[in-house]
């Protein structure tokens, strides 16, 4: 691990007036994680995502070497939990718990022991590999450098990995770090994404951004040619994460605890929570604005040109050069991560790898939290019209103006070109509450190859 100092951000960044996502009926419909108490008691519970992990790490604990790995149903809104073996005390278990149950072949320890073999012998640049708890096995990426004597020995581990354990697959693009997340920061010549601000273990104020970005620059300033501001103190990358914690060079900094959305909106975070697989998430960048998917897999390794890094989130969010270090949050204002890197773009989509934000405080040794005010906005602007895969704000959005009506999505939950001051993010349908991302950048998501970094 590189150190170095930080730099600082003045409050003056991510100012405006806050549009707290829970203000405004919240983005997408949440279901109660309380039952009805004529319910069976073996029957799935209805869980919001952030409450299906807590049943998560619950059920890891209780299950032991049973559990094989779980993931989040947003359509059903249920938890669904993987059992090996035929212990069906252990499903019985599970299911009082409230999880929908699946039993599966691979257990965690085939599974984790898949992926050591694949570090040992396939630690290829250009090459990527996660748990896929949905399918029960790992999935491996890669990329379009990939080619030749390199293909033909990640092929054969892949193969000598045994017949239902991963699944290789090929992408059009290049593995690579972004740069960039909420508000730019300049420095070097490079520019990223402030992620969250927070408070040092001195209680000095400072903010996470990508490793990448604090490894490749020292110091770093909120506008282009301007003077610095803060002052890189830790860096990781390459190696076990992607983050930086970065220091105000000014003590008296009060930075808000927020995302600034643009277009003067901003959305409140109050605390750091895991991801879960299946989970919709958002992420804020100073290159393509605020963009929305979801969780594909945990723990994810990504073979850079620069080397490896472990232990990251990987989704089907896309984003692009200037985007590393930006803010992945949930609609409740949790911070979830930072942008790391992927593939593709935000016309044709990708894949993203983000940095654990728990993983990133804990290392540094930082709280989220900056100071500086914060008000709730109203809740009911920014009601826009989806198109039929558009995602659009019908309900209650975070903006003014109307919702998205032109962005597509295979999924249905793109941002596209809005009819008023701000776009919607919405659901698979269209039809659900939408954020205003106050930007104006058309262009949905759809699974598309290449990963990159974002500097």
């Amino acid at each position: 691990m590189s150190h170095k100092r930080m730099p600082k951000r003045n409050a003056a960044i991510a100012a405006g007036s806050v549009v707290a996502l829970g203000a405004a009926a919240l983005l997408l419909p949440h279901a109660n994680a309380s039952q009805d108490g004529a319910t069976d008691a073996a029957a799935p519970r209805t869980l919001k995502a952030g409450d299906a992990g807590s049943l998560a790490e619950q059920l890891a604990a209780a299950l032991g070497d049973a559990f094989a790995g779980s993931y989040y149903d947003a359509g059903r809104q249920q938890l669904v939990v993987n059992v090996v073996g035929d212990n069906n005390q252990l499903v019985v278990q599970a299911k009082k718990a409230g999880a929908a149950v699946r039993q599966v072949d691979n257990s965690m320890a085939e599974l984790e022991a898949a992926a050591r073999t694949l570090k040992a012998d396939a630690t290829i640049p250009g090459t990527a590999w996660a748990v896929d708890p949905r399918t029960n096995k790992i999935v491996v990426t890669a990329d379009r450098t990939v080619t030749g004597d390199r293909w033909d020995t990640l092929e054969s581990t892949v193969e000598g990995l045994g017949s239902g354990m991963a699944t290789l697959r090929k992408s059009s693009g290049t593995f690579k770090p972004f740069a960039s997340g909420g508000d730019a920061i300049f420095g070097g010549g490079s520019r990223c994404s402030l992620g969250f601000n927070v408070v040092a273990d001195d209680g000095s104020p400072a903010f996470l951004t990508a490793g990448h970005c604090g490894v490749a620059v020292e110091q770093w300033s909120d506008a282009q040619g301007g003077a610095p501001i803060a002052t890189v103190d830790q860096a990781v990358f390459p190696g076990a994460g992607d983050f930086a914690l970065v220091r105000y060079d000014d003590p008296a900094t009060q930075p808000p605890s927020d995302v600034n959305l643009g277009n003067g909106q901003t959305v409140a975070i109050d605390q750091a929570a895991e991801a879960a697989v299946g989970q919709q998430v958002f992420r804020m960048g100073s290159t393509t604005g605020l963009r929305d998917g979801q969780v594909t897999g945990l723990n994810a390794t990504v073979n850079y040109p620069e080397g490896t890094v472990t232990g990251l989130i990987q989704t089907n969010v896309c984003a692009e050069p200037g985007d590393s270090g930006g803010s992945l949050f949930t609609q409740d204002g949790s911070a979830i991560g930072l942008t790391s890197g992927g593939s593709g773009d935000c016309t044709s989509g990708g894949e993203t790898f983000f940095q654990p934000v728990t993983t990133a405080l804990e290392a540094v040794g930082a709280t989220l939290g900056g100071g500086g005010a914060q008000g709730a906005g109203e809740g009911d602007a920014g009601a826009g019209s989806g198109g039929d895969e558009a995602g659009g704000g019908q309900d209650a959005g975070a903006g003014a103006g109307a919702g998205a009506d032109e962005g597509e999505d295979a999924d249905g939950g793109g941002i596209g070109d809005g009819d008023g001051d701000s776009d919607g993010v919405g659901d698979a349908d269209g039809n659900r509450d939408g954020i205003g991302a106050g930007n104006g950048i058309g262009a949905g998501r759809e699974d598309a190859p290449g990963l990159v970094q974002t500097h």
